[in-house]
């Protein structure tokens, strides 16, 4: 009997998942992947292309590309989850599956932040960062302000590898003489887990005259200021934020999320209702909200389906291990470690920062691309 598993979300954690169970499962399995976007971009090809080093055609994987026999890619607006009947209703119709696996990730909404719209740029989601390269572009010196404007948001350490990359690019350009970079951030340390990560970090924004204004937010911005969680306003000439994050409203109508996410079980990544597994950003599973950890996540989900599959049980457990790669400036790269488990501190530690890491990271980008697309290629950086 073929088993039905269809998942919802094709971004890291969707693309993992679906891969392992087709490959594992062959003809004993039909899966459909469905995503309402064109193609996946990871979330460093976003900085690669507002910083001029790649175009946009570069960095997009069409899904319509993928050369996986085993995966029905489905394009299509999710529109309804009824996850007591595994049953997903969608622009191209409705789906019934044996198996569901909920990795939507988390909704990026600048508009619930006022005025970033009309006097700021967000640099997370895909236009925003392309956007953002328009503005930095026509950029010829002044104050700029990168923020993050609530919590829980994706990838923590990416808004500190923004001020770096900032202060390389205005200094290639001749501007960083007269232009002055500030992070505001919600943290009280840039990396909180590791402690050595932090500290490189916090030592190259004092070497680069970057100042740092930690557990602070970003709630407005008017009148060329953006007015702070704690009253404060800061003006500047140019403003790039991280935008509020929620769960997609589709996720929070089927009665899976709680306090706006998904709790699911933290080793098993199963949720409330039988057979209905969630991954990634869309989870409160205690994990930072990041491509990596929903990789983690989605390949322990696909090792207890595929043995679901086959008619046995496994025994995988997710571990909350994952890597992070911050970029410095200057050809140097940083490479930090971080296992998250429930109810313990979270452990962190730091490799470099190298040169020989750079291709480190291009190779974990190559070997996805490969993995998940069946195709070669290379991140620009």
């Amino acid at each position: 009997m073929t088993t039905r598993v269809v998942v919802l979300g094709a971004g890291f954690g969707g693309l993992e998942l679906s891969t392992v169970v087709a490959r594992e499962c062959g003809d004993a399995v039909e899966l459909t992947l469905i995503d309402k976007s064109e193609g996946f971009v990871f979330g460093f090809s976003k900085l690669d292309v507002m910083f001029g080093r790649a175009g946009a055609e570069q960095v997009l994987h069409r899904y319509a590309d993928m050369v996986n026999p085993g995966v029905r890619f489905v394009r299509a607006e999710i529109t309804a989850i009824d996850p007591a009947a595994k049953r997903v209703t969608t622009s191209a119709g409705t789906f019934e599956a044996d198996i569901l696996v909920v990795a939507l990730g988390a909704d990026l909404h600048p508009e619930a932040t006022p005025g970033l719209l009309e006097g700021g740029n967000e640099f997370y989601t895909v236009p925003g960062a392309f956007a953002a390269r328009d503005a930095l572009d026509k950029f010829t010196g002044g104050k700029i302000v990168v923020a993050v404007t609530s919590t829980p948001f994706k990838c923590p350490p990416a808004p500190s590898e923004t001020a770096l990359l900032l202060h390389e690019f205005l200094t290639e350009r001749g501007l960083r003489d007269s232009s002055e970079i500030s992070l505001i951030m919600p943290l009280g340390a840039p990396i909180p887990p590791s402690p050595d990560a932090s500290k490189a970090v916090l030592a190259a924004f004092a070497e680069r005259g970057i100042e740092w204004q930690p557990e602070k937010l970003v709630r407005s911005l008017s009148d060329g200021k953006a007015v702070l969680s704690d009253g404060e306003e800061i003006p500047y000439d140019l403003f790039l934020g991280v935008p509020v994050h929620r769960a997609p409203a589709v996720v929070v109508e089927s009665g899976l999320a709680v306090d706006g996410w998904i709790p699911v079980d933290s080793l098993t990544l199963e949720t409330s209702f039988p057979e209905v597994y969630a991954v990634g950003d869309v989870t409160s599973v205690g994990t930072p909200k990041a491509g990596v950890f929903a990789e983690g996540q989605a390949a322990v989900a696909a090792t207890r389906i595929v043995a679901t599959i086959n008619g046995e049980t496994s025994g995988a457990e997710y571990d909350g291990l994952g890597v992070c790669y911050l970029e410095m400036g200057a050809g140097q790269m940083a490479k930090v470690e971080v296992r998250f488990v429930a109810g313990q501190r979270p452990i962190g530690s730091l490799q470099g920062p190298s040169a020989e890491l750079m291709a480190d990271k291009s190779a974990f980008g190559t070997e996805r691309i490969r993995r998940w697309f069946g195709r070669d290629w290379a991140p620009s950086a």
